[in-house]
C-alpha cells in the first residue's frame, strides 16, 4: 500500500495510490494520525486522479534521525574512516518539504549545498531498548529522503546541526510504502540524478549498519515514537566528492528513485542576500 498526503479542491486529504488514481480514506486526520493510533486507514469509494492533486510531504516527523557514513564507499570518497558504530545526527522538522517543492538556501549562509539520496524508515510504534531481532516489527513503512547538506557549514562547525538542519533541507516522500509491501529493505536500488546526470547508483544492501541495527542502537539511547523517521545514510557519488566538486546551483533538479517506492524530485533555488548598504544610502539621501 502506497500512502499519499495531498491537497485537492482546497482540502487536505490522504489516500492510497492505485495506478494513476488515489482512493481517498474516510478519516481526514492525515497519515501521522493513522501511524500514532496504530489503525489501518479505511478506503472510501471516492477516487481522484493523481495528476489533479498537489502532493504534500506525507507528514511532519517528530524526530528525524540521520545516520552518517553508513555506506563504506561514501565514507571513503570523502576520506573519512568507516565508523565502528552508527554515527547519528538530527535534522529539524522545519527542514521537511514535499516532492516538487524547491530546496532553497541563502548565499550568505552557504555556497556548498550537496545532495544525499537516502531510504527513510518510518517508525510505527513506540520503541525503547528493542532488540535487533525484533526491530523490524517497529517499522511502519518506507519513503525516500534527500539529506541535503551544507558542506561548508559541516566542515567549519564542530557538529552538524546547521549543515543538516536548514529550512527545506529534508525533501521527504512522496509516498509511504507499508512495511509489508517491501519484502527486503536491503535489496532496493537507489538512484540519484542531478538534472539528467546519474550521480548515485547503489543497493541498500550496501549499508554498513542495517535497519534492525539502527533501530536497536537508537532505541537504547532514546525512545523512538510513532512517526519518527530514520534516514539510513547515502551511497557514494555526492557532489563534494566530484573532481572538481559539484555543488547544487540555482535551477538544478535533484531526483531520487528507490525500487518499489517511487521518485522524489526537487528543484533548487538560490536566494541572494539583499543589498542593505544600498538601502542605507537611499535612507541617507532622503534625510533633510
Amino acid at each position: 500500500m502506497k500512502l499519499i498526503h495531498f491537497r485537492y479542491a482546497g482540502r487536505l486529504r490522504s489516500g492510497m495510490i492505485d495506478g494513476d488514481e488515489i482512493t481517498l480514506f474516510s478519516m481526514q486526520d492525515g497519515i501521522l494520525a493513522f501511524i500514532r493510533r496504530g489503525i489501518t486507514p479505511q478506503p472510501t469509494s471516492e477516487r481522484v486522479k493523481l495528476e489533479e492533486v498537489e502532493v504534500l510531504a506525507p507528514f511532519t516527523p517528530g524526530k528525524i534521525i540521520g545516520v552518517g557514513r553508513n555506506y563504506a564507499d561514501h565514507a571513503k570518497e570523502l576520506d573519512n574512516a568507516i565508523p565502528e558504530k552508527p554515527l547519528l545526527f538530527a535534522k529539524w522538522s522545519t527542514s521537511v518539504i514535499a516532492s516538487g517543492e524547491p530546496i532553497t538556501w541563502h548565499t550568505d549562509m552557504t555556497t556548498q549545498v550537496d545532495y544525499e539520496g537516502e531510504l527513510a524508515v518510518i517508525i510505527g510504534k513506540r520503541a525503547t531498548k528493542v532488540s535487533e531481532a525484533d526491530a523490524l516489527n517497529y517499522v511502519f513503512g518506507y519513503a525516500i529522503a534527500n539529506d541535503v547538506s551544507a558542506r561548508d557549514l559541516q566542515d567549519n562547525d564542530k557538529q552538524w546541526v546547521r549543515a543538516k538542519g536548514l529550512d527545506t533541507f529534508c525533501p521527504f516522500g512522496p509516498v509511504i510504502v507499508s512495511r509489508q509491501d517491501i519484502e527486503d529493505p536491503h535489496a532496493l536500488t537507489i538512484v540519484t540524478k542531478l538534472n539528467d546526470d546519474e550521480v548515485q547508483h547503489a543497493s541498500t544492501g550496501d549499508m554498513i549498519f542495517k535497519i534492525p541495527q539502527l533501530i536497536a542502537y537508537c532505541s537504547q539511547a532514546f525512545t523512538l515514537e510513532p512517526g519518527d523517521v530514520i534516514l539510513t545514510g547515502t551511497p557514494s557519488g555526492v557532489g563534494k566528492a566530484q573532481d572538481p566538486p559539484r555543488f547544487l546551483q540555482d535551477s538544478d533538479v535533484v531526483t531520487i528513485s528507490i525500487d518499489g517506492i517511487g521518485e522524489l524530485s526537487n528543484p533548487c533555488k538560490v536566494i541572494e542576500p539583499t543589498n542593505d548598504e544600498d538601502a542605507g544610502d537611499d535612507t541617507e539621501n532622503d534625510e533633510t
